[in-house]
């Protein structure tokens, strides 16, 4: 296999990274419609919060892919502005994305829980565009270390390494069959989406130890230390959202 991995549709050749992320974006935007229909606010209130929390996303995952890739402005100041136009980082769009949501339910008053509708197309979506990533190879930066491992992916330098964007399809696709299982029980309004952030940013703090980043946080990656801030900041919820309620 070649990277990156070229999408052929007849005569026209498609970067797998713009194919698979604008189809992450519109998948997970049309489940979002379909499941928004059940969320208890006011039309007009919900379109303000996905706003918000889109803007908040962008603000969110610029800043903290700078953050991830700071050594390269002492290291090349030209690929750090190319990383800051055209990268992002899930971890970051998250949180940014919440931030925004949170800021905006308090200014037009909104109190009750909103992210549990959010949930599955987030995850659908991140998949997908985990796909991409890996189909890029190289240059997305989102390849593991060096690995011995059967499984490891030569991405066009000669190295085998961990293809960690597979590692999170599993993740997520697993993830999604553990939150139907969960379904069968009682939960509070949120409890979903503070399980699948906790989950997810979990796992990103675990499979970042074997990406090739820069650590400059204690040892820890600026991603690292947002996933371990956040799930510090839920700890008191993490063992009620876990508990079994019939």
């Amino acid at each position: 296999m070649t990277f990156p991995v070229y999408i052929w549709l007849g005569s026209l050749s498609i970067h797998p990274h713009i194919l698979f992320e604008s189809l992450a974006y519109a998948i997970s935007f049309r489940l979002l419609l379909l499941r928004i229909r059940k969320d208890a606010i006011a039309p007009s209130q919900r379109s303000s919060v996905i706003v918000g929390g889109m803007i908040g996303a962008l603000i969110g995952a610029k800043l903290l892919v700078g953050l991830e890739h700071i050594d390269l402005i002492w290291q090349n100041q030209q690929q750090f502005i190319l990383l800051l136009l055209q990268g992002k980082t899930v971890v970051g769009a998250l949180l940014g994305g919440l931030i925004g949501v949170e800021t905006t339910k308090k200014i037009i008053g909104v109190h009750q829980s909103t992210g549990d509708v959010f949930v599955y197309p987030l995850i659908v979506g991140t998949a997908i565009g985990r796909i991409g990533c890996f189909l890029t190879g190289l240059s997305d930066r989102t390849y593991g270390i060096a690995t011995k491992l059967p499984w490891g992916i030569d991405f066009g330098d000669g190295i085998l390494r961990h293809p960690t964007q597979l590692y999170e399809v599993l993740f997520l696709s697993l993830l999604v069959i553990f939150l139907q299982f969960r379904s069968r029980y009682q939960y509070q309004n949120g409890d979903l989406f503070k399980f699948y952030l906790i989950s997810y940013f979990t796992f990103r703090f675990l499979v970042d130890f074997i990406k090739p980043n820069f650590h400059p946080f204690l040892g820890l990656s600026a991603i690292q230390a947002a996933c371990l801030l956040t799930i510090v900041y839920y700890r008191r919820t993490i063992t009620q959202i876990f508990q079994f309620q019939t």
